[in-house]
């Protein structure tokens, strides 16, 4: 387990869009530093692979707390009704405490909810119940045929957008190979940060 974080980590942690400029002084110092290539290399790619880990197991955090906090929720439900169906084989009806107020039964309820089914289809459209929607999919599929593109060309534009996305690195990770495989800390002029 890893105690200890990159300050490039930590400095990417905090980064925003709107202020790079601290970021942007430090990775220059990074690469300007006497350090051999590879360990600057590794140094910002094994950075960035942390915030990978982290992103991940937080996702997976996400999805075990989701699944935890519905889980306390339906033992919530059937603990508030099995406890007033207990208090209720007593006769109870109210228990008053000193650090609440009291317990109260609720009465049963029924709740109503409205639900929707059609039987038969053909019969609400010959009764006019329908829309029509134009097959956006068979208009792109019939323009790419010359016949189609001819008759349906006046009826539509076509146009192209660009969206600019700006330069990234990519980190390639190497088949069968530790974190840090020649053991060396990743120090640049200020010290590691505990994690």
């Amino acid at each position: 387990m890893k105690m200890t974080n990159y300050r490039l980590q930590t400095e990417m942690e905090h980064i925003n869009a709107n202020n790079t400029e601290w970021f942007q002084d430090y990775l220059r110092q990074v690469l300007e530093s006497d350090k051999p290539y590879y360990v600057k290399t590794d140094y910002i790619g094994l950075s960035i692979k942390e915030l990978d880990n982290k992103i991940d197991y937080l996702s997976s955090d996400i999805k075990e707390m989701q699944a935890l906090k519905k889980s306390l929720q339906n033992a919530r439900s059937v603990a508030l009704e099995v406890t007033a169906s207990v208090l209720k084989e007593y006769g109870i009806d109210r228990l008053d405490g000193t650090a609440i107020s009291s317990i109260t039964i609720t009465p049963p309820k029924t709740k109503t909810k409205e639900t929707f089914k059609i039987l038969d289809e053909d019969a609400l459209v010959q009764l006019g119940f329908y829309k029509v929607v134009i097959d956006e999919q068979a208009v792109k599929d019939a323009m790419s045929t010359l016949e189609g593109m001819n008759t349906i060309d006046p009826y539509v534009e076509v146009g192209i957008t660009q969206e600019k996305i700006p330069a990234k690195i990519k980190v390639n990770s190497r088949r069968n190979s530790t974190n840090n495989p020649s053991g060396e800390l990743f120090t640049f002029g200020v010290s590691q940060e505990a994690a």
